[in-house]
């Protein structure tokens, strides 16, 4: 079992008040949609992955092209020959994370596979990857749907933890002024973690 870390000794009062306050317990059917709305509405994420070649962390900006799995299969295009089909192809195991200006944020963890078939690349195809991928000029190296470099990164969700606001943006910034001038943690945000129990039952709906 793993120790955990500790720096403080804070008798019968929460060394961590902000995440005490800001836990949300809620129904699973509230969290997997509020979440999945979140998703949809920020689109843009960090994948990150472990290096090929060594325990280091790479982490890259992805576009959202899909969801399946009844929301926890999150696809992503790829050119196969860039360095993170090496990277999952040697380490499965990833995490992506979204976050606002505003300071909410979902952090997925899971594994990821690269898919190559043509029928599950054309479903998903978007012509805007032409501008990613290039046109080689051969006839078949050309950005197209049969463009051989065109996969999907498909990372199947184990667990996730999302903060979204309570208040929207001004009311979080009054919460935390208070905050500021009490020291007493603010609640703007509703904290909530999916555990991979949860995932496995709302994939089997």
């Amino acid at each position: 079992m793993a120790e955990s870390f500790s720096n403080a000794q804070t008798g019968n009062k929460p060394a961590d008040p902000y995440t005490q306050k800001n836990l949300d317990s809620t129904s699973l059917k509230e969290k997997v949609e509020d979440l999945l709305q979140f998703i949809d509405k920020t689109k843009f994420c960090m994948l990150t992955t472990q290096t090929a070649d060594s325990d280091l962390l790479a982490s890259r900006c992805m576009a959202l092209a899909a969801k399946e799995g009844n929301g926890f299969d999150l696809l992503f295009h790829t050119n196969t020959e860039s360095g993170k089909t090496d990277d999952l192809a040697t380490h499965s195991s990833v995490n992506i994370a979204f976050v606002t200006p505003s300071g909410e944020w979902a952090s997925i963890s899971g594994h990821a596979s690269i898919e190559t078939d043509r029928e599950v690349v054309r479903k998903h195809y978007s012509p805007a990857l032409k501008a990613w991928i290039g046109d080689l000029g051969d006839g078949t190296h050309d950005g197209g749907p049969e463009d051989p470099r065109i996969g999907i990164i498909r990372v199947k969700a184990s667990t996730a933890q999302y903060a979204v606001s309570r208040k929207g943006v001004v009311g979080s910034f009054v919460e935390l002024a208070k905050g500021v001038a009490s020291g007493e943690s603010p609640a703007v945000n509703k904290l909530r973690h999916i555990s991979e129990e949860e995932v496995k039952q709302w994939k089997a709906q």
